[in-house]
This record gives structure tokens, sequence and C-alpha cells, in this order.
């Protein structure tokens, strides 16, 4: 886990509500199931508190135990999140300009936002070329390595980011992550051009160029991208469709305004 997120998790630990959520976040966020006493050393919390909220959640579906007394996501967290999917307001606004630029490019298309230091992927229009991306939508991806990311971040202030930026943990993913100083240069160059690239810097052999999204009030920014194997997208080619990806921003900014109205 993150600095930012165990950071942005011990601010939250405060009630039942809070505690519950953080021991939730630790299981939901792991790379497998957690057993009793993996949770009790990252919870700080007591043995009896944490074994009474972990019942709870258990009990409300939220998390379930295997018969080796191993922690996981339960079944009643896909249903909430299907439902939240299903009625965001922002997706189904963007979803025929996504549907268009996946038939424009014939790669794959992604919108996300911006949630503290991660961008969470909203929606998705698969390629149409033989291979295929095995991204999933509401995955969470570091914002200082992808093309959505950095679109987002080249929105915000430049005091707003140096301060998100200088809480980053930044890991090493391939020969291309940025280091923060690399980062800040790169998105002063995306402020000026109005899109971003991800050459290969989260996954080796994936690039993608994005555009960002924003509401007037920067309650919401995120972007749009299009996003295919390194091989056959040259930065070259993505670079083809800067103007068709600006233009798909553009146009799912005007649909917010109209459709969302003074809300955002």
């Amino acid at each position: 886990m993150s600095a930012a997120k165990e950071s942005a998790s011990e601010a939250r630990d405060t009630g039942t509500l809070g505690k519950l959520m953080v021991l939730l976040d630790r299981v939901t966020h792991a790379d497998e199931p957690m057993r009793f006493t993996d949770i009790l050393a990252v919870a700080n919390q007591p043995r009896g508190t944490v074994h009474r909220q972990l019942s709870h959640l258990v009990e409300e579906g939220l998390l379930e135990i295997d018969t080796d007394g191993r922690y996981s996501p339960g079944l009643r967290l896909l249903d909430l999140a299907s439902r939240s999917w299903a009625r965001n307001e922002f997706r189904l606004i963007a979803e025929p300009h996504l549907k268009a630029l996946q038939d424009l490019t014939g790669e794959t298309v992604h919108l996300g936002v911006l949630r503290g230091t991660s961008i969470i992927y909203l929606d998705k229009f698969e390629g149409q070329q033989p291979v295929r991306m095995y991204s999933q939508i509401g995955n969470a991806s570091p914002v200082y390595c992808t093309g959505v990311g950095k679109a987002a971040l080249s929105i915000l202030p430049r005091e707003r980011v140096k301060a998100l930026v200088a809480d980053l943990a930044f890991h090493r993913f391939t020969a291309n992550t940025h280091t923060a100083e690399s980062l800040l240069a790169e998105i002063e160059e995306i402020r000026k051009q109005g899109h971003a690239f991800d050459r290969e810097e989260h996954e080796v052999g994936i690039r993608c160029i994005a555009a960002p999204i924003w509401s007037e009030n920067l309650s919401l920014v995120g972007g749009v991208s299009v996003t295919g194997p390194a091989y056959r997208l040259t930065v070259e080619r993505l670079s083809e469709w800067a103007a068709a990806i600006q233009e798909s921003a553009e146009r799912i900014m005007e649909a917010m305004r109209i459709g969302l109205g003074p809300r955002r």
C-alpha cells in the first residue's frame, strides 16, 4: 500500500464506520486473501476490536472468510459497484463519445477520474484489433505513470500538483517510469500540448495518448485515452490522434455542462 493510501486510511480511522472502512480497504486492496494475523498486524487496533469488526463485515456480505480463515472481498461489494457504475452520470454522458473514438481509432478507449493519487477507470471500450487490453473497469492505477493520470494533473493548479507529487511513493514499474522531477517537467509540456502520452511507463509494451476532462470548479478531473500495444502504436502514430482525442474530451465536457448543469 502506498504512503498516500496509508495516510488516508489513518486519517479516516475515527469512529466505528471509519475503522470498518480501514479494514475493508486493507482486505480489498490486498493481492491475495488475508489471514486474521495479517490484518491485525496492519490494523493498529486491539485484537478484540479487529475480530469484532471483521465479523460485522462478513455478516453484511462485504467480506468473505474461507475454510482456511482467510478474508477476501464479498459479493455484496460487486453488487454495490455494479449499481454505482450503472448509475454514474458522468460515465453515461461520456459513453457515446468514447464509442465514437473507439470507432475512429480501432483501439481500446478508457475513461478515468482522479481520486487522490490514483486514476479510477470508469469505462472502457475494447479495441477491434486481435491483441486487446486486459485492463478492467474499476481498477486503480498510479497517477504518475498513466496517460490519463498525467493529463488530469496538467489541469490542476501548480501548487496543488507539487503537493500531490510530494506525497507520492514512486514505484519504478519500468525503465520509463517517472521520478518526481521528470513528472513535474512533463506536466508542464502537457499543459502546453493539451494531451499526454504513456510511453511504456506503467507496463512494458503498452502505450497510450490521453486528453484531460474537467469540470469548471475541478470537482471532477480525469481524462480519456486511446491505448494499445507498443509494437502497433508508435508515439508518432498516437500523435496522429491528438486532435481527435482532444476534440472528444471537449465534447464530453460540453455534454457535462449541459447534462450535469450547475451541480458541477
